[in-house]
């Protein structure tokens, strides 16, 4: 008797140990769909584009830039990827300010931001048949903080909903509360 008792209570336990693994699991995926949890389950922030970015907007955009028509400061940029090795292209917004150019990844910590950290910052941006070559290097503080500020002035209709209710017109503050969510690189000429 106590044998089948011990194996019901094994059971029970078992079952609601994969009950509560499969769950978390269904909710890390679920999360990653929607753009809530973090890259694998990390805790890491990325909003995953939809089916009609990836497949409509982002290729019009693309293909447009490397025919040499540039959409409000719109590049394609040009990275290897850091596990398979192939060159991955995605467009991206070129934010010119102060005499700098700026990457910021308005989704979060994508694959082209892991790919140019494993590149030690080395990009190629395209735009027609132009290719520079950049090196990217991650920034932080108060020039971050006016960085997104002036992202947001000049893309806030395209990227806005990426960041949480925070505007161009957002306190120091605010923008500072969101920026760890959003990488930003500075492009300095690759030698």
């Amino acid at each position: 008797m106590s044998e089948d008792r011990s194996g019901q209570q094994n059971g029970q336990q078992n079952g609601q140990q994969n009950g509560q693994q499969n769950g978390q699991q269904n909710g890390q995926q679920n999360g990653q769909q929607n753009g809530t949890e973090g890259v694998g389950g990390t805790g890491v922030h990325y909003r995953q584009p939809g089916w009609f970015t990836r497949n409509v907007a982002n290729q019009a955009v693309a293909g447009l830039t490397r025919a040499g028509l540039s959409i409000w400061g719109s590049r394609v940029l040009e990275v290897r990827g850091r596990s398979s090795g192939k060159v991955q292209r995605i467009p991206v917004n070129v934010l010119e300010l102060d005499g700098n150019r700026y990457l910021v990844s308005a989704r979060g910590e994508g694959q082209w931001v892991r790919n140019v950290r494993a590149a030690a910052g080395h990009l190629v941006l395209l735009l027609g048949r132009r290719r520079t070559s950049w090196v990217a290097t991650e920034i932080g503080g108060a020039e971050k903080t006016a960085v997104i500020r002036a992202y947001l002035r000049r893309w806030k209709a395209e990227v806005g909903t990426f960041f949480d209710g925070v505007d161009a017109d957002s306190s120091d503050g605010e923008i500072e509360a969101v920026a760890g969510r959003h990488p930003v690189f500075v492009l300095r000429a690759a030698s």
